[in-house]
């Protein structure tokens, strides 16, 4: 089994590789993730969620290499985040500042087929659905801002410049942000985050 770990600092990504080559697994550091997952289709990736790029790659690995297992591995301590995670295909959540015992048990757990969550995302899954501050929690504040700039009057191309994405990867990402509402189509969106009076200020 080969195992990839996807993280912006080099540091944290060193020490996740010292500690799983430590218990015997084969661990690379892609540079281009999508390449490796698509040349690895059925490994397992450690996949740091910290930018809206990070989970657009999520989805990408998804679509790329449904049979592969991905471990999300969390900036802060959200259920939402967690829940959203599950949902866009990750088969295991833990927080990036796991002890090194804690990070060798969910993967060799996830090897093995099984799912491992925080207590708090399996709350919500069970439950079957997402309250309103679980769901703002699922919201990056990037994610926040575009929908703000939307309900402003903003069009996606003016939108994707400002956030340095082409307009086909911009209408992708507003996507799944409309998904995480619930909403399928943007004045939905726009409805439901005015509902919950999150789009009070820029």
């Amino acid at each position: 089994m080969h195992l990839a770990v996807i993280d912006p600092l080099p540091m944290y990504r060193q020490g996740v590789v010292a500690v799983l080559s430590a218990a015997g697994y084969q661990v690379e550091v892609p540079a281009d993730p999508v390449n490796w997952a698509r040349r690895s289709r059925s490994d397992l990736v450690l996949l740091t969620l910290a930018t809206t790029g990070d989970w657009d790659l999520l989805g990408r690995l998804r679509d790329i290499a449904p049979a592969q297992q991905v471990i999300a591995v969390l900036t802060e301590e959200s259920a939402g985040l967690g829940v959203r995670a599950v949902r866009a295909g990750a088969r295991s959540v833990l927080h990036r500042e796991v002890t090194p015992v804690a990070l060798r048990r969910t993967v060799e757990a996830t090897i093995d087929g099984q799912t491992v969550l925080p207590a708090a995302v399996a709350v919500i899954l069970a439950g079957g659905a997402v309250a309103a501050e679980e769901t703002r929690q699922a919201i990056t504040a990037a994610e926040l801002t575009w929908l703000r700039h939307l309900a402003a009057g903003m069009t996606v191309a003016e939108l994707s410049r400002i956030a340095g994405y082409s307009e086909r990867a911009m209408f992708r990402l507003l996507q799944g942000v409309y998904r995480q509402l619930g909403a399928r189509s943007r004045i939905e969106a726009i409805v439901r985050a005015q509902e919950r009076g999150w789009l009070q200020t820029l």
